[in-house]
């Protein structure tokens, strides 16, 4: 998966009135029919998926062998579409017949509106065992009852440091703890004459390349849900542990120091990545970085990955993480969705498929057969992420109706207190609380 998937997912719009969705009054999907058991899957279909360079060439060859174990259906691609594009076109009765989002922030609302088909009554009629994919990639395809998605591949998120300049720190191995991460953070920090940042070692700003809040949340072990659904980030201790701890180690470096210094950073995607140019010494990231390192080739970065350090009171949370992953689904105006749910069945759930996929984009299979196959390329650093995906501590965002809503409100609660705005932390939470349940109708 490419980087920042998360932000560009949540650029999505409603597919019906914004109004019911926003007040939490979903609208009933609408009803489906499929083919009896036994109909053969013919014709053409559009397939929308956003991944670039590299990684559309894998997506490419991937579609190349479902046509050639499935000659009878043509398979066209369009590359680049995120959710905001495919969303509009659905909206208006547009839009491809399959579509691949990088992300499952708004699963939930493509399941409630009707946007993705409920591939349930696809599953019954095929005998889909679905015992083959791990727990919680099935618990972020499906919302409440509805399965409308189907997932491609999954990202897990660890901690890479460059061994080098913890070595010249006199560190001998990357952070456990919270506090382990800070004092490490600030060793392996380099000022210039003027007091300004020439090195850090890890930037604690939210926001910053995947420093996203869901996977700074998992650092914690913080919940954003109670049984019922309402928020609980004021009465979840481990919001205000995190929350406390970020902002000590912003107010070290200073906040404008900090924004100063990430005005000089290369995009994420890029060879000028802070990381790989020795800017940044530690950092969140994705098990496809690795594969991003291979091809930039960056000069003498010696680097290595561990699972992310975790609240020093929570020791048994070390090794978990945070995991999301691609997701597809039949798009409410497929032309031909019999086709579209085999080839969507097929990228899914074909162990071959997902693993060569896997080896090239170097995401972690959503196939249990996938992650012990013997055909996998798993290396040391890799199966960092292949533990960390296969952890039961390891989490995912909850889904919602209302897609990004109630992480867009705490993104914003956080980025004025980073920078300092928020004078009184227990109260700014218990507002926040507020407004994420009165966006999510709670």
């Amino acid at each position: 998966m490419s980087p920042s998937r998360l932000g560009a997912a949540r650029a999505a719009a409603c597919f019906t009135s914004a109004a019911l969705v926003a007040a939490g009054c979903v609208p009933n999907p609408p009803h489906e029919t499929i083919a009896p058991p036994g109909t053969a899957a013919s014709g053409t279909i559009e397939f929308w998926h956003f991944f670039s360079d590299r990684e559309a060439d894998a997506i490419q060859q991937a579609v190349n062998r479902f046509e050639a174990k499935f000659p009878q259906v043509k398979v066209v691609v369009k590359a680049g579409q995120d959710d905001d594009k495919t969303t509009q076109a659905i909206s208006a009765g547009q839009g491809p017949d399959v579509a691949l989002s990088g992300s499952t922030d708004n699963v939930g609302k493509f399941c409630a509106t009707g946007a993705w088909r409920n591939l349930t009554p696809y599953l019954a009629r095929d005998h889909v065992d679905l015992s083959d994919i791990p727990p919680l990639v099935q618990q972020y395809t499906q919302y409440q009852d509805r399965r409308c998605a189907m997932p491609l591949l999954a990202d897990a998120y660890g901690l890479y440091y460059n061994k080098k300049l913890l070595a010249q720190a006199g560190i001998a191995g990357p952070p456990k703890t919270l506090t382990e991460l800070a004092e490490d953070a600030k060793k392996l920090t380099r000022r210039g004459t003027d007091g300004s940042l020439q090195q850090i070692g890890f930037d604690p700003l939210s926001g910053f390349y995947e420093n996203d809040l869901t996977h700074l949340a998992v650092l914690a072990g913080a919940r954003w849900q109670d049984e019922d659904g309402r928020s609980i980030l004021s009465t979840d201790p481990a919001w205000k542990t995190l929350l406390t701890w970020q902002k000590s180690l912003v107010d070290f470096y200073g906040y404008a120091n900090l924004r100063k210094l990430q005005s000089t950073f290369g995009d994420e995607g890029s060879a000028d990545n802070a990381f790989e140019k020795g800017q940044v010494a530690m950092n969140i990231d994705g098990e496809w970085r690795i594969a991003s390192i291979a091809a930039d080739e960056p000069a003498d970065l010696d680097w290595g990955v561990a699972p992310l350090p975790v609240v020093d009171n929570r020791p048994e949370l070390y090794g978990c993480g945070f995991v999301v992953g691609n997701v597809m689904g039949v798009a409410r105006n497929s032309r031909n969705p019999e086709a579209a749910w085999q080839f969507i069945k097929f990228l899914s759930t074909d162990t071959a498929s997902v693993v060569a996929l896997a080896n090239v984009i170097k995401n972690v299979p959503t196939l249990t057969s996938g992650l012990r196959s013997p055909d996998l390329s798993a290396d040391a650093s890799f199966k960092v992420f292949l533990d960390i995906s296969a952890n039961p501590r390891s989490s995912t965002v909850p889904l919602s109706a209302n897609g990004t809503a109630f992480q867009d409100l705490a993104e914003s609660f956080v980025s004025d207190w980073q920078a300092g705005k928020v004078g009184n932390l227990d109260r700014g939470l218990r507002k926040l609380d507020d407004a994420i349940n009165q966006a999510l109708g709670e």
